[in-house]
């Protein structure tokens, strides 16, 4: 099969949606950092546009992730990135932490005026309390967090000498994960932590929560009409739950669901993702 290298780098080459999982950036950011050249492709294939990344830019995709998450314009990644030393660097970060500060100061202020206007006597009361109580955290760094985890469960579950510990941690990090998207994330999020709970508890031959969270990224799958992709998923990973728990049947009738489904999807590399996916189902 032709295919156009770009930049081409030795090892193993990754998909969009394998490099995208282990990197945490969406597909979508990756096909945009691609185009604003942030982040190129190792090889796109000419006659399918399929994107291959290497693994060695898997650093590269991190620190990006990380950066957008810390509000960095994208402009200044690339020069961060660019930077020759770490003195310049930390140049760029400190000045992007300065303009982040002036705009928490402001919006303090702005609160605490708005605070006032709506009722000065419980604000008052607030600000006497605000030294002892414990803040909750602000969406962006739940997102972040969130985010973190659902990579380290990819991590763990790609890893092949697994501990006692790991797959703790494991079942530990995806509940983690899904908790913090609880008030923060649309339905596509809340379906995609389920998936991924349930994928950690089908890994670890735990059948009755694997299917528990397999049904409820179903629920939620059902109502994002936009994303075909998505509910293919949700019926993929039923599919894998009910084969950890000896189901053959059922777990027939939602691979072959999930097959159907997939097939609607326009896009081909949210279609390799799920199909790579059902490949590998013990069915």
């Amino acid at each position: 099969m032709p295919s156009t290298s770009r930049d081409p780098s030795p090892g193993a080459l990754l998909s969009i949606g394998g490099f995208a999982r282990l990197a945490g950036l969406s597909i979508g950011a990756l096909r945009h950092y691609d185009s604003v050249g942030l982040l190129v492709p190792a090889v796109v294939d000419d006659a399918t546009s399929y994107r291959r990344y290497g693994r060695e830019q898997l650093e590269t995709a991190r620190s990006i992730a990380q950066l957008r998450e810390l509000e960095v314009p994208l402009e200044e990644i690339r020069e961060v990135l660019g930077a020759d030393d770490m003195r310049r660097r930390r140049e760029l970060l400190v000045r992007h932490r300065d303009r982040v500060g002036a705009r928490v100061t402001r919006l303090h202020r702005v609160l605490h005026h708005l605070g006032h206007l709506i009722d000065p006597s419980a604000h008052d009361e607030e600000t006497e309390m605000s030294d002892t109580a414990t803040p909750e955290l602000d969406p962006a760094t739940q997102r972040a967090v969130a985010v973190a985890l659902f990579n380290r469960v990819w991590e763990l579950l790609e890893k092949p000498d697994r501990t006692g510990a790991d797959d703790d941690e494991l079942v530990n990090a995806a509940h983690a994960s899904r908790h913090h998207w609880t008030s923060i994330g649309t339905p596509k999020h809340l379906a995609i932590g389920d998936w991924q709970i349930s994928r950690a508890y089908s890994t670890l031959g735990r059948a009755e929560p694997a299917v528990h969270h397999a049904r409820r990224c179903l629920d939620n799958a059902t109502t994002v009409t936009d994303e075909p992709w998505l509910l293919a998923s949700a019926y993929e990973g039923l599919a894998r739950a009910y084969a950890v728990a000896g189901d053959r049947a059922a777990a027939q009738e939602w691979k072959a669901k999930a097959q159907t489904q997939i097939a609607l999807d326009p896009d081909p590399d949210n279609r390799e993702i799920v199909e790579r996916d059902i490949t590998s189902l013990p069915v």
